[in-house]
């Protein structure tokens, strides 16, 4: 990739947010406490407090992010508030965020991209292996465009300790994670070591290692409406004499027990070094990501059993047959960052931070032994950002970001031509503070330039988009919050210029170079009651689009593929969030604590169908009984029927899933280690997430059986 001198100078002065210190009630019962402060790691802008007039956030670490570590970050985070994901297959999940997907939900490394292509289709896995990530903060709200305008639906911030930020209290740090689920054979390892080279330069080390064999399900592996389609083809087939065909059809139908084509092995390596001191810290790391998977084949229901001239069967480069065998893909990236930190004392700015990232990514989609397309991308992306002191309640931050993509398709079925992406931004967030009464806004200006040479095409967009915020503490326990929110963003390559089969989605995808920028008016309504014996929080939200942009089935075929192309048109979306919690009693050394989440969307083209793929109504509730040595914990997921579906989209039978984990602490007075067991989907249920564009093909694991071992010293 070459960089122009105006995007080399972009790169010298980059980038944005930090990202706002988030409280957290509820810390997570978590190891390696030599490493940590007595509160939680503050790795984003110290200049919110808690998010909770332009935002909120959800936290995931320690036992909890044991427990819930998937293979792929969208399946780790599905019990979390407002989460879903896309599950195309257990290689490649990421997450859904209040319905919204793909240009819509950023997955950040440390503030910055995961600098892959896992946003422009489902079929691709993210970058990050959450086996190497020690927190995960979930942002929701307006205040998340600090992190771009592809944020609109919320970001997910990973953090781990590439880059060290302390130095050891006892000169070494050992982490390490490893495990055996039984639903797909998953083997997994993960460590990392914290050396403290001197005083002030920390050194770090890690990697890790998975292996599953194809997933197990609970019941039929296709949904019952293709279940249909297939057994009425079969007799079809044989009222036209084809028994053979009749035979393989009944049989797709009636499949049972694993998805073919499901396996996956991932492995990662990295190193980091910090320079750590009073003044303040800069650090780099290097990691190597390489991971491959299958992508399970949706079973033909175009079968078609009349008379064929032979010559209908003799161009199979544009046909039906894009290779002999089941599809999969390799994927590897190389990846740097960077990140510093200067103090700058007590005048009026308090801190200034520098984050970078160059990454180098490459995945090729095989078709049997056969090379079918190969994907490159590469990318840098940085910011810089000045935040201010407290004066007299009065604080904020200001920054710039800047981000330049390469991507490139070769192969026979290169839906997307090569083009560059450029993109500048100003930002600012101020917040203001006056005993109960707290006020923000926050502003965002972008710049982005899109362009396809071979097309000759070149779109540029100006965007801004801006937030006001604020908060009233009704008692001392109880905060209301409401906020007002516009949002523009700019179209994404794949959305312009999608034109060819995807062999990997089996799609025929289509763009639209005429598309316009994107823009939403959005409102929040947000009340929190923090106390004692009880937590409780709900999160009313509503957002009107003009020119909305969605990819959706038109009902044509192309190449024997469906066609899916890019549409632009006013919609709504709405919904909301609620999450309590309740310490119940206290038996003998255990409290026993109940909690519920519920969360709902519901997404509208202006006076036409239903946005697809959006998730329906659930609601999760559990108990759990926590001690100093051994926690308990029983929980029920139910999700309903979705029946609000788009033009062309098939309905989703609702599930409860039944889980269950324990865990224990075997050392006394210590919790470096960690044995959890958890038993999940008990029933043994058919779960299928709306979200997926596979979902009729690819459910949800079946029972699961998983042991966790985790260690911190």
């Amino acid at each position: 990739m070459r960089l122009s001198s105006s995007a080399a100078a972009g790169l010298t002065l980059a980038l944005v947010l930090s990202s706002p210190a988030f409280a957290q009630d509820r810390t997570a019962r978590g190891v390696g406490d030599d490493l940590h402060t007595d509160q939680p790691i503050v790795v984003t802008a110290p200049y919110v407090r808690s998010l909770d007039i332009l935002g909120n956030v959800s936290v995931l670490e320690g036992d909890e992010l044991a427990r819930d570590i998937r293979g792929q970050i969208g399946d780790s985070l599905t019990r979390q508030p407002g989460v879903s994901a896309t599950s195309f297959s257990p290689g490649a999940s990421r997450p859904v965020l209040r319905g919204f997907s793909g240009e819509r939900v950023r997955v950040l490394t440390d503030g910055i991209g995961s600098i892959d292509v896992s946003n422009t289709s489902a079929d691709h896995a993210v970058t990050i292996d959450p086996l190497t990530v020690e927190r995960i903060e979930i942002l929701r709200g307006p205040a998340v465009l600090l992190f771009g305008s592809q944020a609109i639906g919320g970001a997910v911030n990973l953090f781990d300790r590439r880059i060290p930020r302390k130095v050891p209290a006892d000169h070494v740090h050992i982490d390490a994670i490893g495990g055996y689920a039984t639903a797909a054979d998953d083997r997994n390892l993960g460590g990392s070591i914290d050396v403290a080279l001197s005083p002030q330069v920390v050194a770090h080390l890690d990697g890790s290692w998975r292996k599953t064999d194809d997933m197990r399900v609970g019941g039929y592996v296709n949904a019952p409406g293709l279940r249909g389609q297939l057994l009425h083809l079969a007799e079809h087939a044989v009222e036209d004499g084809h028994a053979d065909e009749a035979a393989e059809l009944t049989a797709q139908a009636n499949r049972r027990g694993r998805i073919a084509n499901t396996a996956s092995e991932t492995w990662t390596a990295a190193g980091g070094l910090s320079l750590i001191n009073d003044g303040g810290q800069l650090g780099i790391s290097v990691s190597y990501f390489d991971t491959g998977y299958g992508v399970p084949e949706r079973p033909d229901t175009a079968h078609d059993h009349g008379d064929h001239d032979d010559h209908d069967h003799d161009d199979d480069d544009h046909g039906h047959e894009h290779g002999e065998g089941p599809v999969t893909i390799g994927m590897k990236q190389w990846r740097a960052d960077l990140r510093g930190e200067v103090e700058l004392g007590d005048g009026f700015f308090d801190k200034l931070r520098l984050r970078g990232g160059y990454a180098d990514y490459q995945h090729t989609e095989y078709e049997g032994d056969e090379v079918g397309t190969v994907f490159y991308n590469k990318g840098v992306e940085g910011r810089l950002e000045l935040a201010q002191n407290d004066r007299g309640g009065w604080r904020g931050a200001s920054g710039v970001q800047f981000s330049h993509r390469d991507f490139d398709a070769v192969g026979a079925e290169a839906f997307v031509p090569r083009n560059l992406t450029d993109q500048y931004a100003l930002f600012t967030l101020q917040e203001w503070t006056a005993g109960p009464l707290g006020l923000e806004a926050a502003a965002r200006f972008e710049s982005t330039s899109v362009r396809a040479p071979a097309l000759g095409i070149t779109r540029a967009f100006d965007t801004f988009s801006g937030a006001l915020g604020a908060s009233y503490d009704l008692t001392e326990a109880v905060k209301l919050g409401v906020s007002v929110a516009r949002a523009v963003r700019a179209p994404s390559a794949e959305e312009l210029f999608s034109n060819g089969p995807h062999i990997a989605t089996q799609s025929f995808e289509l763009g639209d170079v005429n598309l316009k920028r994107e823009a939403s008016w959005g409102a929040e309504a947000s009340l929190k009651l923090r106390s004692d014996p009880v937590n409780f929080s709900l999160s009313v939200y509503s957002n009107w689009f003009d020119d909305f942009i969605y990819s959706d089935a038109t009902g044509a075929e192309e190449d024997g593929l469906p066609v899916f192309r890019y549409f632009q048109r006013d919609a709504r979306v709405w919904g909301f969030e609620a999450e309590a919690s309740a310490r119940l009693a206290q038996i003998g050394g255990f409290a026993i604590v109940g909690d519920v989440t519920a969360d709902m969307t519901r997404a509208k083209i202006k006076g036409g169908p239903y946005v697809p793929r959006i998730p329906p109504l659930r609601i999760l509730g559990g108990i759990e009984a926590q001690g100093d040595r051994v926690d308990a914990r029983a929980e029920v997921e139910w999700t309903d029927d979705q029946t609000r579906i788009a033009a062309f989209e098939t309905p989703t039978k609702g599930f409860t899933l039944v889980n269950a984990s324990i865990s224990w602490r075997p050392l006394p007075e210590a919790r470096h280690l960690t044995l959890s067991l958890a038993a999940n989907n008990i029933f043994d249920v058919d779960a299928r997430r709306h979200a997926s564009f596979t979902k009729d093909f690819v459910p949800l694991a079946g029972r699961d059986i998983r042991l966790t071992a985790r260690a911190s010293f």
